[in-house]
């Protein structure tokens, strides 16, 4: 019987268009029920494919900050994230139910 091979997904290979990025936010907030270790997560992935270092100077940030404030292990400050989702030039709005 022949093996199947896998490889680990990464959605950063996914995101290629600013479309595909807010529509992964979005979906991620909706999803997250208040984590905001997960929200900061998905902003991580989003980085990522756009380029971290990139991200990291266009928010003022070192890069090594970032991916750790990124990694989903921690919920980082709201003034990184807004931050981070200007240097994505992405825009954070609110909407009634």
């Amino acid at each position: 019987m022949k093996k199947t091979k896998t490889t680990r997904y990464d959605v950063a290979e996914h995101l290629r268009t600013p479309e595909d990025m807010a529509a992964y936010l979005e979906a991620c907030i909706e999803e997250a029920d208040g984590d905001a270790a997960f929200i900061a997560k998905a902003l991580g992935d989003i980085a990522r494919a756009r380029g971290m270092a990139q991200v990291a100077r266009d928010a003022g940030l070192s890069r090594e900050s970032l991916y750790k404030a990124l990694s989903g292990e921690r919920s980082p400050s709201f003034d990184t994230i807004l931050k981070v989702i200007h240097a994505l030039g992405l825009k954070l709005h609110a909407e009634a139910p």
